[in-house]
């Protein structure tokens, strides 16, 4: 059997202090993020579509088109996010949480579509260039974007730290895009409407859809990782070990598995202990164990099997 572990750590028995705040705190959080990111993408696509009517600007279209999908992500994410925090069920008994990679992969189909499209859209400008009018209504616009979506990724970047949520982190990743996006928007504006580089516009919204392409990339590559059941990353695996290890009557642990499906981690790994003590005892030490993953790992799915130390050293016909 692989991933054996036998060294002890240094740190004390103690496992390390829990993350602040409860699993109903949390979740509450989680909402809010879904309604803040809904609400947000709403309100831009109005001002947005009153900007672009009155510049006709094609950088300004591309900020539509993906506040448009921004909403429509968003109110995927808000269903997603609710039916991933539902409790477990007679048929679904890991809970829902894989609701939320799912939901994230949508998103990242929804912003790759916007980015074609405004390849295209960017294409004819170039090929047909127009002067944008009333350049500075839309660079108030976007002043006004960047200073409402800076305040929603702050939020979301607080609700990411404190749930490790992957649908609230995809849809950040986008907000997070939209704000250089907004960014560079302002600069196509000035070069087009202040200076008459007609050329501006379409190619900062060739450029900005070659940006949202990559967030889409990444955003699918972290939701394939969950709905693939891909490890933690080791950093998080080595503190399990630690933790594991910090029980003095652990001499070693091997087979430790581990996965994310929404909000909740799931552990599984094999301990083992003196081969002569009762059920009892090794059935003790095995919650104390899970004890501490727990506060380590609020709400984590911890299973423990209890192994005599040295067995995997045996011959297969005398284990």
């Amino acid at each position: 059997m692989g991933d054996r572990t036998q060294s002890r750590p240094v740190s004390p028995d103690s496992p390390p202090p829990p993350p602040a705040g409860g699993r109903a705190a949390n979740d509450r959080l989680m909402r809010l993020a879904t309604y803040a990111s809904v609400s947000v993408a709403g309100t831009l696509i109005v001002v947005k579509f009153a900007a672009w009517v009155l510049t006709d600007s094609v950088s300004l279209l591309s900020t539509l088109i993906d506040s448009l999908l921004d909403a429509a992500a968003s109110l995927v994410n808000l269903f997603a996010v609710r039916h991933a925090l539902a409790p477990p069920d007679r048929e679904h008994r890991f809970g829902h949480g894989k609701a939320e990679p799912l939901a994230a992969l949508g998103q990242s189909t929804f912003i790759a579509g916007s980015a074609l499209f405004l390849v295209i859209e960017a294409g004819q400008r170039l090929y047909e260039p127009q002067p944008v009018q009333r350049g500075e209504v839309g660079i108030g616009v976007m002043v006004f974007a960047i200073v409402v979506t800076f305040a929603l990724t702050r939020f979301q970047a607080h609700v990411v730290r404190r749930t490790g949520s992957v649908a609230i982190r995809a849809d950040s990743l986008h907000y997070v895009g939209d704000l250089l996006v907004n960014a560079a928007v302002i600069v196509a504006l000035v070069l087009s409407a202040q200076l008459g580089w007609i050329y501006a516009d379409p190619l900062f919204g060739i450029a900005i859809a070659a940006y949202i392409l990559r967030t889409a990339w990444i955003i699918a590559r972290g939701a394939m990782d969950m709905l693939m059941d891909r490890e933690l990353p080791d950093a998080e695996r080595e503190r399990i070990k630690q933790i594991v290890l910090a029980h003095r009557e652990v001499t070693a642990l091997h087979d430790l598995r581990t996965r994310v499906s929404g909000p909740r981690i799931f552990i599984q790994v094999h301990i083992e202990m003196d081969g002569d003590m009762s059920l009892y005892r090794a059935h003790e030490i095995a919650d104390t164990v899970e004890a501490a993953l727990r506060a380590a790992y609020p709400d984590a799915e911890v299973i423990i099997h209890q192994d005599p130390a040295g067995l995997e050293q045996v011959p297969a016909q005398f284990a």
